[in-house]
């Protein structure tokens, strides 16, 4: 059962929380880990009141917005910025409508709207609920005859929990970066809608058409900041998409929306652990209709005409209760025709995404995070590699996965470099770190990998890395796991939103100073990418780390973020388990993705 949000007051940062522990089990799938795959952690939040007398305000196609002025950053945001019709009464389970009316007044956005309906770790702590559709906004100060860049950040969380009140994701840290490289930028960050009020999936809704709800949020969201952010200062030209988790697997479904359409809404994208081949085994509405039909069932609703609509009419406590200890991390995308025109692997492959240049990676040890424990022997492992459930592929291909998956040292997880001749915990097994490479890549890894590969030979610019350092409070076996970076690339070196009261540490406790000059770097990094497209042209660099190399066909380069290395950063053949990544490359259709 998942814990539902408790009330808490939101402070005018753009401040947000991190996850520890990834819960695997041999009987999760691989949405449950999404959802699980660390343990939510809240800070006290900082209050930064305005010294201006005159707010800042910006002039919308629905009226005058007010904000307010950061002065201990020298930056103005607007909190809680509607971007569509709540999606409320008529308006639940179905497609987000564009605002329609004007404001009567000025419309003070000084503090965050709840969050969407969410159910797990990342929701502790925030309200939340069904009117949630509000963007926010971060502008450095100063640039008012500038036509600035624009970063756009999209929550993770497994499409099942988060928000952007989430204080593990301060945009005041970054956007203050690009400011001090010479690379200044405004950040948004949008919310959308999560689990069954978000992706609700039948026959019925199908039929409705009202599919993929969430990934309209966002597509909404983007069409919004098209007409709107000049008002604020930024180039509507210059967007880029960006997110971590189910965040960048959002980046990597608004690449490939509507078979790759391009609507010109952003002309680059960060993807931080998640890829535009998705990281689940897309469902139909067969595997959902029981489900659905549950819902509707226990919702009273069985005899309606249409259930739908029924459930529309739903008091939001019923509803909220049941999708909360019944059937929160059901509910995933699925492939409609429309907003996901098919399998991303075939439009990859048929060139059938929007072409714009990327930042793509992950992290050396994701398999811990998303492979099970209690691997004590081959057949334990290929129980667990062939589920018939959202990440499940036939049993027929068990002997080339235990081909392509040998138990060696050479593909371990954590690596032999890592973490070399020592003895795991005997919850773990004998063959638990062979699994942990296996599912580390069949999630996240290889369709990185993949994506990649693509973009070089598409000849689009494609920046690629793995994250290969491991935070405070994380145990060795755990390793560089999923969402590690995050602090990183937010710069949050004081730790907001990690506490150990709430399991979770923060990263950068009691850690040498490499670790403070590589949250730098790479949070510049991003910052640059953001507003030129360069990764690596912006003052201050640190001098000794390698240039982040474009990935080609000939020479396949990632960077490595190491901050246990003088330089912070190398490069390395991204050629490392080749022979297993390539198998699940091209097995991409038994996967059903």
């Amino acid at each position: 059962m998942f814990i539902q949000n408790p009330s808490h007051a939101a402070s005018l940062t753009s401040l947000h929380p991190f996850h520890i522990d990834p819960c695997p089990s041999n009987s999760m799938g691989i949405i449950a880990l999404l959802l699980c795959h660390a343990l939510a952690a809240f800070a006290t939040p900082i209050s930064l009141a305005s010294t201006n007398s005159s707010p800042p305000t910006a002039n919308i196609k629905n009226g005058t917005v007010a904000g307010v002025h950061l002065s201990s950053y020298n930056q103005d945001v607007f909190l809680g910025v509607p971007f569509a019709q709540p999606p409320v009464g008529e308006l639940r389970f179905v497609n987000p409508q564009s605002l329609n009316t004007t404001f009567n007044s000025t419309l003070q956005t000084t503090s965050y709207a709840p969050e969407c309906v969410g159910y797990g770790g990342d929701d502790i702590g925030y309200p939340s609920s069904e009117d949630c559709l509000y963007l926010n906004v971060i502008r450095p100060s100063g640039y008012e005859n500038q036509s600035l860049p624009v970063g756009v950040w999209i929550h993770g969380g497994g499409l099942v929990m988060g928000g952007t009140q989430d204080e593990r994701y301060n945009l005041s840290f970054i956007v203050q970066n690009g400011v001090e490289i010479g690379k200044p930028f405004i950040g948004i960050s949008i919310a959308y809608r999560l689990t069954a009020w978000g992706f609700l999936n039948s026959q019925e809704v199908s039929g409705s058409g009202n599919t993929n709800m969430g990934l309209r949020d966002q597509r909404l969201a983007l069409h919004w900041i098209q007409e709107n952010i000049a008002a604020f200062g930024g180039d509507p030209s210059k967007v880029t998409i960006w997110g971590e988790s189910a965040g960048a697997g959002s980046v990597g479904w608004q690449i490939t929306a509507y078979n790759g359409r391009n609507d010109s809404l952003f002309r680059g994208g960060i993807m931080e652990s998640g890829n535009p081949v998705p990281y689940q085994s897309y469902w139909t509405n067969q595997e959902y209709q029981p489900i659905y039909d549950s819902l509707v069932k226990n919702a009273s609703c069985s005899n309606a005409t249409d259930t739908l609509d029924c459930l529309r009419q739903v008091p939001f406590a019923t509803l909220n209760k049941l999708i909360n200890t019944t059937y929160a991390s059901s509910w995933q995308p699925i492939v409609d025709g429309d907003f996901v025109a098919r399998w991303a692997s075939i439009q990859l492959a048929e060139g059938d995404f929007v072409k714009v240049p990327i930042i793509d990676g992950a992290n050396t040890d994701e398999g811990t995070a998303f492979g099970p424990k209690n691997v004590q022997n081959v057949s334990d492992f290929i129980d667990d590699a062939t589920y018939t459930n959202d990440e499940g592929i036939s049993r027929v291909w068990a002997p080339e996965i235990l081909e392509a998956y040998p138990n060696v040292p050479s593909y371990w997880i954590p690596p032999i470099s890592e973490v070399p001749n020592v003895t795991f915990p005997a919850m773990y097994g004998a063959q638990y770190r062979r699994s942990a490479a296996y599912f580390g890549d069949m999630v996240m890894i290889a369709n990185r990998r993949g994506t990649c590969e693509t973009w070089a030979a598409n000849g689009i610019p494609a920046y690629c890395y793995r994250f290969n350092t491991i935070p405070a409070g994380i145990p060795w076996e755990v390793g560089v796991t999923h969402f590690m970076e995050v602090a990183f690339v937010f710069d949050n070196i004081h730790g907001y939103g990690y506490n150990a009261a709430h399991n979770s540490t923060d990263p950068f406790l009691d850690k040498p100073q490499s670790y403070i000059e590589l949250a730098k770097l790479m949070s510049c990094s991003w910052a640059s990418f953001i507003n030129d497209l360069d990764p690596n042209g912006f003052t201050g660099r640190h001098a000794s780390a390698a240039a982040w190399p474009m990935y080609s066909t000939t020479n396949p380069q990632n960077i490595v973020w190491d901050a246990n290395v003088t330089s912070l950063a190398y490069t390395e053949p991204d050629t490392f388990r080749k022979e297993g990544i390539q198998w699940i490359l091209d097995h991409a259709l038994d996967y059903h993705r």
